[in-house]
Parts: structure tokens; sequence; C-alpha cells
């Protein structure tokens, strides 16, 4: 079989063309967690097993001549504090070790219901109380890029999981800043929504008044792919009433930035700043 593409949206693609086949995507990408993670530890558990049979299932389906969903075949993993029914979610933590999810998070219902492939559960700051994925009763998460860095956290195991293309696609979780600071440390792209945007109906909560489900991808088409996921659920009573766009065809719509508007913390000018993140950032906007 020849390289897969580099994108979930690429991936997606092939797989509804038939041009790739669900089963060789997850193998893939389970052959490489076996290969590459017990260094990275971005994992805490691969679900092998199932991930081959949810694949198989799509296959059959498209030979069948069902239409697949936008996510079909999509590797995905899932922050260990996210439920998928019959799996452990430990949040990090001794405590939850033998805690069976008795039912799915909805977002991750919805990914699957679009045809994604769930890989496993990723490591993560106990109970999400860190910024650095250090602080797992699991032991720590290292970079992909140099071991002897932190992935950042608490969904420090999600982007480094990405970072490391030992996924395509992972939910995480932001109270403070979880998902974005990862993103940041891993260099893959992330995104907190909105609060109510994306239902936390299975997520076992830090700060329900801050606590937001978030995506981290190799890029921002696959965010917006991703985020097909967003809608009411009438499980949370905190999730927004109202329909979610479609994120996908906004991205397509407009390339052109010209016209946009983006908020800078103008305070941090003056604040205590690595210099090389502060070029980074007026690189940043300069383009």
């Amino acid at each position: 079989m020849s390289a897969l593409p580099a994108t979930a949206t690429a991936v997606a693609q092939a797989v509804r063309q038939g041009e790739l086949r669900a089963v060789d995507v997850a193998q893939t990408y389970l052959s490489r967690i076996q290969q590459r993670d017990p260094s990275l530890r971005a994992y805490v558990e691969v679900f092998g097993e199932r991930a081959m049979a949810a694949a198989e299932a799509l296959d059959q389906h498209r030979r069948r001549g069902q239409n697949l969903g936008p996510l079909a075949g999509v590797p995905v993993a899932l922050k260990d504090n996210l439920l998928l029914q019959g799996e452990i979610a430990a949040c990090g933590s001794r405590m939850l070790e033998r805690f069976r999810a008795p039912y799915t998070a909805t977002v991750v219902a919805r990914m699957q219901a679009l045809g994604a492939v769930v890989l496993g559960r990723t490591n993560m700051d106990e109970f999400g109380m860190g910024s650095s994925t250090e602080r797992s009763a699991f032991g720590p998460t290292r970079n992909p890029w140099d071991p002897a860095l932190v992935p950042g956290g608490s969904s420090g195991g999600s982007a480094a999981a990405v970072a490391a293309d030992l996924c395509l696609l992972a939910l995480g979780s932001d109270t403070g800043g979880s998902v974005r600071q990862p993103a940041a440390l891993c260099g893959v792209t992330g995104l907190k929504p909105s609060y109510g945007r994306l239902s936390r109906y299975g997520l076992i909560a830090y700060a329900s008044s801050l606590d937001c489900i978030g995506l981290l991808a190799r890029s921002v088409e696959d965010l917006a792919l991703g985020m097909q996921v967003a809608g009411h659920d009438p499980c949370d009573s905190t999730c927004d009433a109202t329909t979610a766009p479609d994120y996908t065809s906004l991205l397509a719509a407009r390339r052109d930035l010209r016209g946009l508007r983006i908020g800078i913390v103008r305070e941090f000018a003056q604040a205590k700043v690595e210099p090389q993140v502060a070029e980074c950032v007026h690189a940043a906007l300069a383009q």
C-alpha cells in the first residue's frame, strides 16, 4: 500500500471514494502506535480490536453501496476523560483505573456516526490539573519533537499523538488552556470552541462552568471537518441551542484573511514573555 494522505480530510475522501480501505488506514495507525508510542507514551490504552471492527464495518457499508460519513475512516484519539461505552476512562488517575464508561459521550458518538475510527485514549495530567502531562498516574508523555521537552497539558497526550502522526484527529478538553497550550507546544492546530458549542455530555468535569471539549489536528481544514460534531444536545443543558454552521463550507468560502479582525491582548507586550514566543506572535500578526 502506498503512503497514506497526511490529513484527515484527504483520508476521509479517499475512503469514501474507495481509493483506500478503512481497515488499511486503521492497521497503519495501530502499527505506528505499536512502534513509536512506547517511548512517547501519548496513549494510555489502545482499542485495537474495537478499531479494526469499526473499520471493517465501514468497508462493508461502502461495498454495499452505502454512503459513508464525512469522517469515514479517520483515525481519532480520545482524551482519557471522555467516555466510550465499555471502555475505561481514568482521567490520568489510579482512582478511576477500573472505571468503565456506562455510556458514550455525545461528541464521541457523533464522530463515530460520521465514520471516525477511535484508536484509543490518550494521556493527561491527573483530573486535568496540570499543564505538562507529567502529572499522570500512568507516567509522563514526551514531546515528539524533543523527548527532553514536555508536550504541554493537560491534553498533552492528544497533542503528542497528532504531532507524532499516531492519529489524524484528537479530542481534548480545555478549562484554562488545556487544548490550546499543548497544541502550541507540539506544533499542531488546536481549537477551544466557544462555551456550549460542543456538548459536554460524557466529559468527566473539572470545572463545569469553564470546561470545553476541543479538537486537535494537523490543519485548520481538519479542525473544521471535526467540528461537524457541533450542535445542540438535550443531554447537556449548557449546550448552545442554535444551529451550528458548516465550518468546512465557511472555510472554503473564505480563504482571504483581509477584512477579518483578530483580537490581541496588548498588555502582553509589557509582560515578561519569552523573546522567541513574542517573535513568533509578531510574525503571525504580520502574515
